[in-house]
């Protein structure tokens, strides 16, 4: 015989009784931390220096780190200006959007009652840790002075 409440124990499901607006907490919370730093970045310019401090690798070295830029491209995007923060550091733009993509899909998934469930497995990091790498490389390579912040 199946127990009706089954399904209220799968570990793809929210847990029964809850409300969407319980389901929404956690992600509505993130995205209001966000939001909050992105309005802090906006609001306080890092192209001006002093404001925040500088890359150990890039001040030590010389060499940008595929971090290098970050806040600048987070200034710029918030100002609308696109092109500016693919300039400023292209990969985070990329971090930015699939952010804007998870979230949408979790909050989605959330009001339906539904879990997200995304474990990133040994084939995503083993290609996040080759494309992280290849970008450090290339934008610190004569040919890859558009990548520099």
């Amino acid at each position: 015989m199946r127990d009706v409440n089954a399904d209220s124990q799968s570990p793809t499901r929210a847990p029964a009784g809850a409300t969407v607006m319980s389901r929404l907490a956690v992600p509505t919370g993130l995205l209001a931390a966000v939001a909050g730093a992105f309005a802090y970045v906006g609001t306080v310019d890092p192209h001006q220096p002093g404001h925040y401090p500088a890359c150990p690798l890039y001040r030590f070295t010389g060499i940008y780190c595929p971090g290098c830029g970050g806040l600048r491209s987070a200034y710029s995007f918030v100002h609308g200006d696109f092109l500016a923060a693919l300039q400023d550091n292209a990969l985070a733009v990329m971090g930015y959007l699939g952010f804007a993509v998870l979230w949408t899909v979790w909050v989605v998934r959330a009001a339906r009652g539904r879990r997200l469930r995304w474990e990133p497995g040994p084939v995503h990091l083993w290609t996040l840790l080759p494309l992280l790498l290849v970008f450090s490389i290339v934008r610190n390579l004569p040919f890859g002075g558009w990548l520099h912040p």
